[in-house]
């Protein structure tokens, strides 16, 4: 199989999806990730301009909108207590220095308007529409640390169309704990995006990789929303 083929063996191309059981799940679409004034841009900026991340995510939330599906959102966050932490890995220390998606505590909104732990603006009309469940942050990488799963569970989903930032960490911890949990899962291969780090390699080609082997489908968006529109 050639690394440009659509689909491996073992995946389903005629994975189908329905507002009934399907939601679309976005991790981390935050500035920090997402904008040029965010603290990640040098490493994610190129895979984010290359995929058109930004602009797949919007046209994502807008078919999710019209035709019924329900919208996750897994964002992380760290509070000042966080930075207490008595050892880091090699991202999180990176992310502790830069002061990346920070917030002022938990209880409070202060200075969260516009920094770089908010919301993309393009995305705040979806976001921020009442019906977008946005769920606990995520502390590490999945969601075995917030509460998206009970959120997906007690609305009775069983399949995801999976998205956001960033491709080898966050989106790929929550797709491995998406099927560890049992659901079916469609990784939208355009909206998302990786870093390039000079010594640690492409994050977005490894994140590839792997989700060739483990997700259920790999998408790109137009596929995607003629999937959700065809339902």
């Amino acid at each position: 199989m050639t690394q440009d083929a659509p689909r491996g063996h073992g995946q389903q191309p005629g994975l189908s999806v329905a507002k009934s059981d399907t939601a679309v799940v976005f991790i981390d679409p935050q500035n920090d990730v997402l904008s040029e004034h965010g603290t990640s841009w040098e490493v994610v900026g190129a895979s984010v301009v290359e995929n058109q991340t930004r602009e797949n995510m919007e046209r994502i939330f807008k078919s999710a909108k019209a035709n019924g599906y329900s919208v996750f959102i897994s964002p992380h966050y760290f509070y000042p207590t966080d930075y207490h932490w008595t050892f880091d890995d090699p991202l999180e220390s990176m992310e502790v220095s830069t002061h990346t998606f920070a917030r002022s505590g938990p209880l409070t909104l202060a200075g969260f308007a516009n920094s770089g732990a908010d919301w993309l603006d393009r995305f705040k009309p979806y976001i921020e529409d009442g019906k977008t469940i946005i769920v606990s942050p995520h502390k590490m990488w999945g969601p075995q640390t917030n509460d998206l799963v009970l959120q997906l569970r007690k609305r009775k989903i069983q399949k995801i169309i999976l998205g956001g930032m960033l491709a080898n960490i966050c989106v790929e911890s929550h797709l491995r704990e998406f099927l560890e949990q049992g659901f079916e899962i469609a990784v939208v291969k355009d909206a998302t995006a990786g870093p390039r780090h000079p010594v640690w390699g492409d994050g977005y080609q490894a994140a590839m990789i792997n989700y060739r082997f483990l997700a259920h489908a790999v998408w790109s968006t137009d596929e995607a929303i003629a999937r959700m529109e065809a339902a």
